[in-house]
Parts: structure tokens; C-alpha cells; sequence
């Protein structure tokens, strides 16, 4: 990895349209879940209110049983998932809310009924007024944090740094939430709290590495204009884009050992974790692999574009 050199800015077209492919059909599963659950994304019991029941029923039952029984009972449209707990077969599952006893214990009965003796390891309501307040309160930590951003790294570097490592944190935010929606549509995904605090979470993770680059850059750019030689012995002037293509490839090798510990370490949480982490640990698998692709492939070209833009600008006649 030492010696390896990648002409990254000189494919950036091919970098950009990847994540073209990737972000729009996410952008779809966007307006598609706006058009059927009238959200962004497929909400969950945190944002909707609901019952989280968790049953351990005394013989093996699976999920179409489950969901079956719930079907019947008037609690069309729940999502049930299977856990282990201390080695014993565990059923999660998420209703509409439950308002009474009475209902609980028609609930119990059917399951009773059609799937045996079980025991009640927890039974929890989330109230529908949490939802406000939490969407509320993760869209302003991601309008505040935006914020933030835009004016430390313009202090630090400069507003057109500043403007790319935003627009490379915006694909992040859209490739995850894409996913997610297309996820919803498919197999029924929800997201919770859970899920904006993986959102921020790879927002920080991805402009720590987008600020890397940028630093090296910042350190190179004083090279600007000096003497280099290419595959050919043939000496030229480096321009912008040859100063940020060797400041990425300095850099490459700590981004993607730094990233592939990460990923090492969410892999092994979501194969061997809890359920009810999983899609907490998923959405953070796929941030932090995005974040990843948009520091490296992304940002630094283009801020390379956008310098050259403005030297075109800048050479036009009045």
C-alpha cells in the first residue's frame, strides 16, 4: 500500500457518476416512502407510538406464525423478528399501540390459542408524542451540525473546502437513507432514534476523514506550479489536481486501515450481536463505508473541479 499510486482525480467523472448510480435510486425509494407512509423513510414505534412485546414461547414457533396470529387480532402490518435469549428462542414483536388490558389479553389468547404456552419477557408502549420530539430534535442536531462544519473547516481552511466536504456529507446522509428507504419498501425496515444517532455518527466519522485530506492538501498546495516527471521522464508544471491526487494517495492507506477496523468491528456486531441492534449496526456499516468512498473518491475531486472552474472563470475575457 506504501507505493501504490492512484490517479484518482483523473477518473473523478467515473468516481461522481458511481455515486450518482447509487444515490438516485435511493432518491426514489425517498419519494416512493413519502408517498406511502407519508415519510421519508418507513417509521418506526419511536416515531409512530406502538407496543414492543417479547414472548418466549415454550415450542419453536416461526415468524409466518407469528405474524399470522397477529394478522387475525387486528394487528395487520407488525413487525415480528426472532432473538436469542441465553440460548432460547425469543419472538419481538411491534404492534400498533395497545390501549388496554382487555386487548392485551385477546392478544394473548390468540397466541395462546393457535401457538401454545409462552412467557412474557417484556411488554413496553411507546407513546406517539415521542415522535415530534425526536424528529424535531435530530433535524435541528443535523441542521446545527451542518452548520458547525461549514464554519470551522471555512475558518480553518477555506469556504470551498468547506462547501465540498458538505456536499460529501450530504451524499453519506442520502446513500444511507436511500438504503434504508429501498430497505422499508422491500422487507419493512423501520427506523428508530436509534438510527439519527447513526446518521450523526457517520456524519462525524466522515468529514474526520474528509478533514485528513484536506489538511494534506492544505500542506501541498505550495507546491503549486513546481517541477514534476511523469510515467514518460517527461517534465511538467503540477497543477491543483496533481498536488490533490498526491495528497490523497499520502493519505489512502491510514483512510482505508482506519475504515476496515470499523467495518471489522460493525461486521461482528451485526453477524453476532443482538437484534435489536441490528439495524442501528447495518446503518452504521453502510455510513461508514460511503464516508469512506466520498472522503477518497469524492471531496478532494470536487474541490479539484470547483479550483478549476474558477481558473476557467478567472481566464475568460470581460
Amino acid at each position: 500500500m506504501k507505493n501504490l499510486h492512484v490517479d484518482i482525480v483523473k477518473y473523478r467523472k467515473i468516481w461522481i457518476g458511481i455515486s450518482l448510480a447509487i444515490t438516485i435510486p435511493g432518491i426514489i425509494g425517498i419519494l416512493l416512502c413519502l408517498m406511502q407512509f407519508h415519510a421519508p423513510l418507513k417509521p418506526g414505534i419511536d416515531f409512530t407510538g406502538g407496543s414492543i412485546l417479547q414472548y418466549q414461547f415454550e415450542k419453536p414457533v416461526t415468524l409466518d406464525e407469528v405474524r399470522q396470529v397477529l394478522d387475525k387480532a387486528g394487528f395487520e402490518g407488525s413487525q415480528v423478528q426472532q432473538a436469542d435469549i441465553s440460548g432460547n428462542q425469543a419472538m419481538v414483536m411491534r404492534t400498533r399501540a395497545i390501549e388496554s388490558e382487555e386487548e392485551k389479553h385477546k392478544l394473548d389468547d390468540a397466541l395462546q390459542a393457535s401457538l401454545g404456552n409462552f412467557k412474557a419477557l417484556s411488554v413496553d408502549k411507546v407513546s406517539a408524542m415521542v415522535g415530534p420530539e425526536l424528529l424535531t430534535a435530530g433535524l435541528v442536531a443535523l441542521i446545527v451540525t451542518f452548520a458547525m462544519m461549514v464554519a470551522y473547516i471555512s475558518y480553518r481552511f477555506m469556504f470551498d473546502y468547506a462547501i465540498c466536504a458538505i456536499i460529501a456529507l450530504v451524499h453519506d446522509v442520502l446513500v444511507l437513507c436511500g438504503v434504508f428507504a429501498i430497505l422499508g419498501l422491500v422487507i419493512g425496515t423501520e427506523v428508530d432514534s436509534l438510527f439519527i444517532s447513526a446518521v450523526l455518527t457517520v456524519i462525524g466519522f466522515s468529514v474526520h476523514d474528509t478533514i485528513v485530506v484536506f489538511d494534506r492538501i492544505r500542506e501541498n498546495v505550495k507546491y503549486v506550479g513546481s517541477k514534476g516527471t511523469n510515467a514518460k521522464g517527461e517534465e511538467y508544471r503540477k497543477t491543483f489536481g496533481d498536488i490533490a491526487n498526491d495528497s490523497i494517495n499520502q493519505t489512502l492507506a491510514r483512510s482505508l486501515y482506519t475504515s476496515l477496523t470499523v467495518i471489522i468491528t460493525l461486521s461482528a456486531l451485526y453477524f453476532l450481536g443482538g437484534v435489536t441492534t441490528k439495524d442501528f449496526v447495518l446503518a452504521m456499516l453502510i455510513g461508514i463505508i460511503s464516508g469512506t468512498y466520498s472522503s477518497i473518491f469524492n471531496a478532494s475531486c470536487l474541490l479539484v473541479w470547483w479550483r478549476e472552474l474558477k481558473a476557467t472563470h478567472r481566464l475568460k475575457p470581460a
